[in-house]
């Protein structure tokens, strides 16, 4: 048996149990698309975790969970008569081949950068509104901030070079900073909102997502912590027991010791 064949095999039988479970399950039977929606989005966290873990066998493991999901929405989709699973891949389908002409047609294009323009030159011909339209308004703020400059930049709307980018950000940090003399909380809060959209844009300069960065930042910050937690715990000591200077020493200590893991 090929592999395309075994593909399509093991989606058939997924499409089946899907089947059993909302005719067999209560819990299966009762879910909506409203009760389902908080689910996605914490398994889509999760998945999240996994691939910033580069753990790739939960990155399995929570594809699977999230293709149950897409394959729950469509389930819950063709019992209303509103669209199935077919519907979905075609729909999918159909936009991937009219959005890459430089595949399925006669554009040609030059680099990443090319693709990424006619992608969006193509989506206001589909008739949207416009070009931020497609940012999700829940997005997280930082991966919100990270897609509106890249589909501002998919229309030309750019910075041409880094440095001005890095200038961009000394000037919000001054105002910022000037603000926080000023003693004003509203317009601190407003310059420093700047100072990371600008940090944003620099990160995507630098081809780094400032999301991915920050969570990488902040687990980092976890493992370390954790580990002045142990250290004193194995000395029998509480954090609130040391005072500034010891905590820093116990940080660095941390510090040192993450390095040789």
């Amino acid at each position: 048996m090929d592999k395309r064949t075994q593909q399509l095999q093991a989606f058939d039988r997924l499409l089946t149990i899907m089947d059993e479970l909302r005719s067999q399950c209560p819990w299966d039977r009762k879910q909506t698309f409203e009760s389902l929606r908080h689910l996605t989005i914490e398994e889509t966290y999760e998945l999240s975790d996994a691939l910033l873990a580069d753990d790739v066998e939960e990155v399995k493991k929570e594809l699977g969970d999230l293709l149950l999901h897409i394959v729950f929405y469509a389930k819950i989709g063709s019992e209303r008569s509103a669209f199935d699973i077919a519907d979905v891949a075609n729909e999918i389908c159909d936009k991937l081949i009219q959005r890459h002409p430089h595949v399925y047609g006669d554009v040609e294009v030059q680099n990443e950068e090319e693709v990424k323009q006619n992608w969006e030159q193509i989506k206001l011909k589909e008739g949207r509104k416009g070009v931020l339209a497609g940012v999700p308004k829940g997005l997280p703020s930082l991966v919100k901030a990270h897609r509106m400059q890249e589909k501002a930049a998919g229309v030309g709307f750019d910075w041409k070079k880094t440095e001005d980018v890095a200038l961009k950000i000394q000037e919000e940090l001054g105002e910022f900073l000037e603000e926080v003399q000023n003693g004003d909380n509203s317009k601190t809060e407003a310059e420093f909102g700047d100072l990371i959209f600008s940090l944003v844009n620099y990160a995507r300069f630098m081809g780094i997502n400032a999301d991915d960065a920050l969570a990488l930042t902040n687990q980092k910050f976890v493992d370390r912590f954790e580990l002045m937690e142990q250290q004193l715990q194995d000395r029998g000591k509480k954090m609130a027991d040391l005072d500034l200077d010891a905590l820093e020493k116990l940080w660095q200590s941390a510090k040192e010791m993450s390095k040789s893991d």
